[in-house]
């Protein structure tokens, strides 16, 4: 079964003294690319995380949120008190030396100085960050739950146009006859109006008339495609992240019909190549999405 590269997936937990959301986005790209934006007591934990995330991705792009809201009283700040007094002492001294009074909010101008207020130092104990992984891995259990859905509809979708291309395919062979014997007329009708030929040798001309109907038998395109398309239906169906695979063997289909395309010289069989590429391009659309 397919999965979409396209999910979401979203967790909470809660910790000591706060609460905790996760959120992951997943895009479709050709390669893995992973996006963080986690508080700064988490920074220490990125490559794990990454991991984490890469163990379930696989391929595609993946933007994961963690947000920590506080229920503590405490503010999680301290003064600088120190920095203070130096900035109070010089502040003393320019306003002595511009005979200027100290404004009554001399103390709130301090804080707003740099450095001054500072987020006190937190450290991640083991507890604390197997509650955050544990919720990490349910957001990514969610997003991927999410994707298998989206992949159960293009699934269907991809099986709709691969049996479309086959219904079109099982045209071909009753235009073929009808063909070759239009080519064959529209050869002899072309020697007959030549002029400067009054009596050619039937022998070669049925030999050269062999050869070119041999060059446009399309046969082996015909057999090929029909196999390429019986390929594509087994690979929707395994367990495995099939993508890529996918996409190869679509190639492989487009390039059977283009040379079916190329060979046709006849009205009724383009039209049925061109209805084929059309249900193939849809299947192209498909595939960028495909995990």
């Amino acid at each position: 079964m397919i999965k979409s590269m396209t999910g979401y997936g979203k967790s909470h937990g809660q910790l000591q003294d706060k609460s905790l959301s996760i959120e992951i986005k997943c895009l479709n790209s050709k390669y893995l690319d992973i996006h963080l934006k986690v508080p700064a007591l988490y920074k220490s934990r990125e490559q794990e995380i990454r991991s984490l995330i890469g163990k379930h991705v696989k391929r595609g792009k993946a933007e994961l949120v963690i947000t920590l809201d506080s229920h503590s009283s405490t503010t999680g700040f301290a003064l600088n008190k120190a920095l203070m007094e130096k900035y109070y002492r010089e502040l003393i001294i320019f306003a002595e030396k511009q005979d200027a009074p100290l404004s009554e909010d001399i103390i709130p101008a301090i804080l707003r100085l740099p450095e001054v207020v500072q987020q006190e130092a937190q450290t991640l104990d083991e507890d604390e960050w197997q509650k955050v992984a544990d919720a990490i891995l349910q957001a990514l259990d969610a997003c991927d739950s999410y994707r298998q859905e989206e992949g159960r509809h293009m699934e269907k979708d991809l099986k709709l146009r691969t049996q479309n291309i086959s219904g079109l395919l099982e045209k071909i062979p009753g235009l073929d006859d009808n063909r070759k014997e239009h080519i064959k007329q529209k050869l002899v009708k072309s020697l007959e109006a030549a002029k400067d030929i009054t009596d050619p040798d039937s022998n070669r001309f049925e030999q050269e008339l062999l050869y070119y109907l041999e060059k446009l038998d399309i046969t082996e395109e015909v057999v090929r495609l029909e196999k390429h398309l019986s390929y594509f239906t087994e690979t929707l169906a395994e367990t495995d992240s099939a993508g890529k695979k996918l996409g190869f063997i679509a190639q492989e289909i487009g390039r059977e019909i283009n040379t079916i395309g190329s060979k046709a010289n006849d009205a009724s069989m383009q039209k049925i190549v061109v209805q084929m590429k059309d249900e193939l391009e849809k299947i192209k659309e498909q595939l960028m999405n495909v995990l």
